[in-house]
């Protein structure tokens, strides 16, 4: 276990070391490299303040408008149909849209009902077996400038619906 801990504990700065020799071997300006590459994604990041602000905005008032309750209302009858426990469709809801959101959901849904429940376990498999697709999509395409986002975005939400699914299903045989 000691020598995983040194191993982690030097690993950053030995990286670091490796790309300035390499570097310095190949002759480059290493700190002038670094610089325009700092700019570089400052610039990135200046494009992605608004994407961000309205997902963060989005979430907000989704969050605290109702709407998720009226939405959890509306499909009532198909989880079911689906046998698709109630408890964790506030994460299946918006798991796709905020992961900060997600994680305060899944962490109180394994404290009202224990991380070995099958509710605990079908919420541990939905946090790793998909995505927070609106904002992977939302930062990758403004990043590169994809305008078009249609099919991206309903194949993503597909898998984010059948990752659910699965884990429930997995966990409705496995329990």
């Amino acid at each position: 276990m000691e020598i995983v801990n040194y191993i982690s504990s030097i690993a950053i700065p030995f990286t670091i070391l490796i790309i300035i020799t390499y570097g310095l071997i190949e002759k480059n300006k290493v700190f002038d490299t670094f610089c325009t590459g700092a700019k570089e994604g400052m610039q990135i990041v200046i494009k992605l303040i608004p994407t961000l602000i309205g997902i963060f905005l989005a979430v907000g008032l989704l969050r605290n408008s109702g709407v998720l309750d009226l939405i959890l209302k509306l499909i009532n009858p198909i989880i079911n149909i689906l046998q698709i426990p109630p408890q964790i469709m506030p994460l299946a809801l918006l798991r796709p849209i905020s992961g900060s959101a997600a994680t305060a959901v899944a962490t109180d849904i394994m404290k009202t009902y224990g991380v070995d429940t099958n509710i605990g376990l079908i919420t541990a498999t939905i946090m790793g077996a998909t995505e927070t697709t609106l904002y992977t999509i939302a930062i990758y395409t403004s990043a590169v400038g994809i305008k078009k986002t249609r099919f991206i975005l309903a194949s993503s939400l597909i898998a984010d619906f059948v990752g659910m699914l699965v884990a429930v299903i997995i966990w409705r045989i496995l329990s």
